[in-house]
């Protein structure tokens, strides 16, 4: 859950976000070397006279043609391993399936039998004291930590997208197309998202929440919910 005057991200809670976090901080140490040699550079020029044979000299042209391949690589590499394995789905341990609406979630438990349910924003006239305003939902999506999940997301109206920033996991749901993505939760705990698509009116309504619970607890659930 993100604070008031937070500037970094918030506290990753699934292996894909840490590798997230970690590029961007990589990537944030390459702009802040080339932001200081820039800099370095222009002062250097205002404060000297530099002579033609510095600025022509070519050893300099293939300094300044090597270094931003370089710096591409190290950018590049990284990138694209995390790309992969974000794209990568192993075996999942549960199947969830998630619908868009104008303007809610519905889920559903494939691997149960009839575990299904509609996920509102609770008004704030009705939100019990200490939960979050415009966050928080009457049905939870309720998860087992430490197991890989699959989530197909699609949508019944107009575009939506399913987002939980902690779990790094940010999915389109399109009408007549099912989408996936698959993600681990590192620790329990109540993680909060919203559609991140500009969908209607009251696009800024449907939030998600997702709870992360020991296994035993997860099968206590469904099995109540289910029966």
């Amino acid at each position: 859950m993100a604070n008031h005057s937070q500037l970094g991200f918030q506290d990753a809670s699934s292996p894909i976000m840490e590798e997230l976090v970690e590029f961007h901080d990589h990537a944030l140490m390459v702009a802040l070397a080339i932001c200081s040699l820039v800099l370095y550079l222009l002062t250097l020029m205002l404060m000297e006279k530099l002579s033609s044979n510095t600025v022509d000299a070519q050893e300099v042209e293939l300094i300044w043609t090597i270094l931003p391949a370089i710096v591409l690589i190290l950018l590049a590499l990284p990138s694209l391993q995390i790309l992969y394995m974000m794209d990568e789905i192993d075996e999942p341990d549960l199947t969830l399936k998630a619908i868009g609406h104008q303007w809610y979630w519905s889920y559903e438990y494939t691997d149960f039998k009839d575990l299904t349910f509609d996920s509102y924003m609770i008004p704030t006239t009705e939100l019990p004291l200490g939960h979050f305003r415009l966050l928080e939902v009457d049905h939870r999506v309720v998860i087992p930590m430490e197991s890989p999940i699959r989530i197909i997301v699609t949508a019944s109206d107009v575009l939506h997208s399913w987002a939980v920033p902690t779990l790094g996991v940010k999915t389109d749901a399109i009408p007549g197309r099912l989408n996936q993505t698959s993600f681990i939760a590192t620790r329990p705990g109540i993680f909060y998202g919203q559609c991140s698509e500009i969908c209607g009116a009251n696009h800024s309504y449907m939030p998600i929440v997702v709870e992360s619970t020991p296994l035993p607890h997860f099968e206590s659930w469904s099995s109540l919910l289910s029966s």
